[in-house]
Parts: C-alpha cells; structure tokens; sequence
C-alpha cells in the first residue's frame, strides 16, 4: 500500500473523529474509515449525566461524521484515480524554483523532488535548465526522511542513453559523443548521458601524441561492445575514420595512374621514408626513391608541411598502398657514368659512407663508388677503413670497374699512389744500406721498418757473423735503430730481405773468395762440443759433425782435439747466399786415399792399403 494513501494517513491518525472527553466512562468502536477495531474514535461521556446531554453530543457527533465521510471519499476516488510511480522508472516533471545549486522539480503525485544543477551540463559546458522546463527524471525512491521524492536527471539520461546505444549497436549505426576525460589506456567519452571508454589505439589511424584538440568536441564514435548488466560500453573513432578514409582512398586512387605527375604535402618523416598526402590518401616515398645521390635519413631533404612533386611509381589495388618516387623526375646521372668515367682514369670524390668492408665515394651525386678494403692502402692490410679515411673527406680515387647494369663501380685509393716497393727498389738496390726500428721480433727474425710505410726482414742468418742467430736475436729490443744492407726486393711478393751482419762488406765473400768446393784449407779448432768441433777459417766459423772428424769410426772421437789446434779440411759446401762453409776432416782422408791409389796402384795390383800409403808417404818425403 503507499505511504501517501488514505488508508496510511488514517493508520498514522492523520484523520480524527469524535469528540474526546476528559470525564466519564468511554467507549470504543471500529474507525468507519478503515473498519480497523485498533484504529478507533473513543466518546467518553459523564458518569451520571443526564440524557439529554448524552443525546446531544451523539446527535452531534453523527452530523459531524456524515460531514467529514464525506469530504473522506472525495479523497479516496482521487486516490484511487492516481497511479504513483515505481521506484526505479524514469517520470516527467517540471521545474518550479532554482535555489541552492539545486533544481526543485514537481513530479506530480503531490511529490517533489532535488536535483543538482551539474546533472543538467554536458561535460565542459554550463547547465541549460530554467524554472518551467519539463524534464524527465530518474525516481530512486519515493520519499525521503524529509518527505521529498528522490530523483536523478543524470541516471535518467543514462537510461535514456542505454535504448539508444542499445539500438543503435545492434543497427551497427554511428552514435554521437565527446571526448571529457583521461584514464590508464584510453579516454572516456559522454555519449549523451552514458560513459564510455575509448582505447588509445581506437583514437586515430595512427598515435595520437597530443588529444587536447579532441576534448571536448562532439564527434562520431562506432561501438565495439556494450554490456549493460556490468555497464561497460567501449567505442572507437578509429573506425569512423578507417571506413571514410577507405572511402575517400578509393575515390583517389581511381583517379591515379602509374606514371602520373601529382602534387604532395608531406605528412611524416621517418627513417625509411615519407608519407605525402595527396589529398585523403597517403602514399610512401621510400628514401630511395627520394633522389639519385644517398639520402642517409629523409629529413635532409624534406620537411613535414611542404608541398613536393611526385610520380606515382606504383598502385596496389587491393591494399591501396601508393608507392612515389622524386628522382624518377630528374635525369638518371647513371645514363652518362662510362662516358664521363672511363676505366684507369682517376677523379676527385667525397667519402660519404665508411663500413668494414670499404668506404663509399661519391664521384658526382646521384654516383656512388665502393673502394674496397684491399684497395685501399698498399701497406695497411688489417685495419678498418676508418683508420684510413674519414666521413666527408674530399680523396683521389682510380676507376678499377662499371657495372652498368648492377649501377656499381669499383674504385681503388692505393692505385692514385705509386707502389712502395717499386720506389723502394728503385731508391734502394741490392747492396743499398739502410736504418730503422726494429718494429718486431719475431722467432726468425727481425722487422725493420722502412721509407714508405713498409718493412724489411732480417732473417736469422743475417744477424750475425760470429754468433749463431738464436743467439744473436736476444741482443735486440722492439724501438733499437739497426742499421742493414739490402739483399733483395721482390715487389710482385711485397717482400724486401736485409742484412745486418752485411754492413761493411761481405766478410763471407772476402775471407772465402779464393776458396772452392773440394779445396784443403787448414782452420783453427775454437770450440769442442759432444756432437763435433767448431772451428775457424779467416774469421768465418763452420762446425764438423762428429762423423765428419775421421773416415776411422774409431777416431771420431771429438775429445781427441784441443782448442787452438790446427786441422786440414776438404770443402765441401759454399754458400753464398747464406753465408755458411761446410768442411770435413773424412772427406780430406777419402780423397788423399783416392788420390793415392791413382798414382801407386790400384785394388786389382795385389798391392795393400799398407804399401800404397807407405809409398805415397815416401813420395811426399
């Protein structure tokens, strides 16, 4: 039953009849309003009164009741003509007073109800609501502790925004809203009373940096999902945008052909090119495409705002993907390269680009040249490029090849400079003495450097005259200035062999020139070692094996010498090249045999080795 009905305002007391006496016995009967025996009009009368006066006040107290049973059903047929509301429907009413930041609205039913005045703004506007505007309203409840209806225009909006977006979702249609907030992943949107959450890759075709033009400003959103239970709805500008840029993309494109000449305004750089848009489509124009010269990143030549002429390069039709090209306009530099550029002809460039493999020289723009790493430097074969040149740098460069075809050509740096060993042999022959560093040691020999950025090598056998060359390296240091004489250059091999032990003659040459192989010279026994005996013949130092000391096995005995003795030995070897003098005391004793036979008999006379030698003794005597 309602709380304003007649039945409740009479269980309240809001109705009294009878009269109430303070004296005498009363009595009871039921209210004839609700028939109720607990709800009850109670008539005293005095204890002993006269009749007359009992008679008068019920006369009295019935032409009161007809009075107000009347007036009563009035009451009750208006009543029961009016339907109050349910809690929870959104009604009509009329704004009767503005006070207090609050709107007092009428919803009929004898019910009155508060709103504030910001459920009346649209986000980032002022109210729009005055005193006689009709409404409708949202009623939560019927009556409050102060006895007023509590009502809401945002959840009636809300309601009101829910039938629409609903139908509107379900006829895939566009709803209108605007964009009045910022949250984690996306933004709110008021879709005319509803909340809703855009995503931030739904805002725009591409990221959005900055959305403050966007605030605020009522546009078309699509609905991707709605659930009113949880009251969740998300929506999207980004496919607005897609399906009319799809649209306006395709009205382009058919009027583009391939080949044709069109005006662009670039629209974004990146590292790989530009975007131009040429009037509601985007086509790319790669950084290749962008001019015959390298382009490191498009922005040296371009800048975002500026109008440049294109050629439509390509259209794919089922991606309308538009791919431009800016030096298609301009003339091919490449159709003039193997005139302007023969082959062995040298020309000025600049170095434009340095990788490990080689360097990039720009010979005029739009050609470019690779000067390979081996072609850079005669002398430095193991380092990068960028030891060698530097970015920018202006250089001379040979033509070694053109590629037509491949739009390549090799260049070299090393062939603007003469061969360092071909100067080299020409400034310095064999026999030539020079000095420099000792730039390292190694365990054949020395390293050292050169005029012209090169180096020579002493081998082991050139180090000394008088120690072996083991020995002889460990008296030299990385940084010690030698000096050396030039025994040979071979430019094809990049080679140049020096000797130190050369300096001031050939000793070799001197103390053995009038000395052949099988001559019998006498040298000095200077050393005894277990495997032979080191000895000396004009300054030079050979050594005899131990099976070179006696053609007697029994006399190869090392220990049977002394130093300073003095023994006859047969050449048997004479290196010049490597300065070495090879002796024997076996070979001296076979070839006095040999000898000894052919003069006094022979091994088919019966003479004995005895009589043969004892006869040639006799001769010598």
């Amino acid at each position: 039953m309602p709380s304003n009905s007649i039945y409740a305002r009479c269980l309240r007391g809001d109705y009294s009849f009878g009269r109430k006496y303070q004296a005498g016995v009363g009595f009871f009967r039921p209210c004839f309003v609700c028939a109720s025996k607990g709800h009850a009009d109670q008539i005293h009368s005095k204890t002993g009164g006269d009749n007359r006066t009992a008679r008068n006040t019920q006369k009295e107290t019935i032409s009161y009741m007809t009075k107000a049973m009347d007036e009563f059903e009035a009451l009750l047929e208006e009543s029961f003509e009016m339907d109050t509301p349910d809690e929870g429907s959104v009604v009509k009413g009329k704004v009767i007073a503005i006070e207090a930041g609050q709107a007092i609205i009428d919803v009929g039913y004898k019910m009155e109800g508060r709103v504030d005045l910001k459920e009346f703004a649209d986000p980032g506007e002022a109210p729009k609501i005055a005193v006689g505007d009709e409404v409708e309203v949202f009623l939560r409840q019927v009556e409050n502790s102060r006895g007023e209806a509590v009502i809401s225009r945002e959840m009636a909006r809300r309601e009101e925004a829910w039938d629409r977006l609903e139908k509107a979702y379900a006829a895939e249609e566009r709803v209108e809203g605007a964009i009045f907030g910022r949250v984690k992943g996306g933004f709110t949107v008021d879709l005319g009373g509803a909340v809703a959450f855009l995503p931030g890759s739904q805002v725009d075709v591409r990221p959005v940096r900055d959305a403050g033009p966007l605030m605020g400003l009522k546009q078309p959103f699509q609905v991707l999902k709605m659930d009113r239970r949880r009251g969740n709805i998300v929506v999207s500008r980004r496919a607005i945008l897609e399906e009319s840029r799809a649209e306006q993309r395709a009205e382009v494109i058919g009027n583009l052909t391939e080949g044709q000449t069109v005006d662009g305004v670039v629209k974004n750089i990146t590292e790989y090119g530009a975007f131009v848009d040429l009037g509601g489509v985007d086509g790319l124009l790669h950084v290749t495409d962008m001019a015959w010269r390298r382009v490191n990143h498009p922005s040296e030549i371009l800048a975002i705002g500026e109008t440049i002429k294109v050629q439509v390069i390509k259209i794919n039709k089922e991606t309308h993907r538009i791919s431009l090209g800016m030096k298609q306009l301009q003339e091919d530099p490449w159709d003039l390269v193997q005139a302007k550029y023969p082959l062995e002809s040298s020309h000025t460039g600049r170095v434009t680009n340095i990788t490990d493999y080689g360097a990039f020289v720009e010979l005029e723009p739009g050609v470019e040249g690779l000067v390979h790493v081996s072609e850079m430097s005669w002398t430095k074969k193991n380092v990068h490029p960028g030891k060698i040149v530097s970015t920018s740098q202006e250089v001379e460069v040979m033509v070694l090849e053109i590629d037509g075809a491949k739009r390549r050509v090799s260049l070299g740096l090393k062939q603007t400079m003469r061969n360092p060993w071909e100067v080299f042999a020409e400034t310095h022959p064999e026999g030539t003495e020079v000095e420099g560093e000792v730039k390292n040691i190694t365990e054949f020999g020395l390293f050292v450097g050169l005029p012209g950025d090169i180096d020579g090598m002493v081998h082991l056998s050139d180090l000394s005259w008088d120690e072996r060359g083991e020995d002889a390296i460990q008296n030299y240091r990385k940084g010690d200035m030698v000096g050396a004489v030039v025994s040979e250059v071979d430019v094809e091999k990049e080679r140049i062999s020096l000797s130190i032990k050369g300096v001031g003659g050939d000793k070799f040459a001197e103390a053995v020139g009038g000395v052949k192989r099988g001559s019998i010279v006498t040298v000095n026994v200077t050393k005894i070692e277990d495997g032979g005996v080191e000895v000396e013949y004009e300054g030079m130092k050979s050594f005899i094996r131990r099976s070179d000391l006696s053609r007697d096995r029994a006399e190869q005995r090392p220990e049977r010498f002394s130093v300073g003795d003095k023994v006859d030995v047969r050449i048997t070897n004479v290196d010049s090249k490597a300065h070495r003098l090879g002796v024997s005391i076996k070979a001296r004793e076979i070839a006095e045999e040999k000898e000894a036979v052919q003069q006094y008999g022979s091994s088919d006379s019966g003479a004995s080795l005895g009589d043969i030698l004892g006869a040639a003794l006799k001769g010598d005597e």
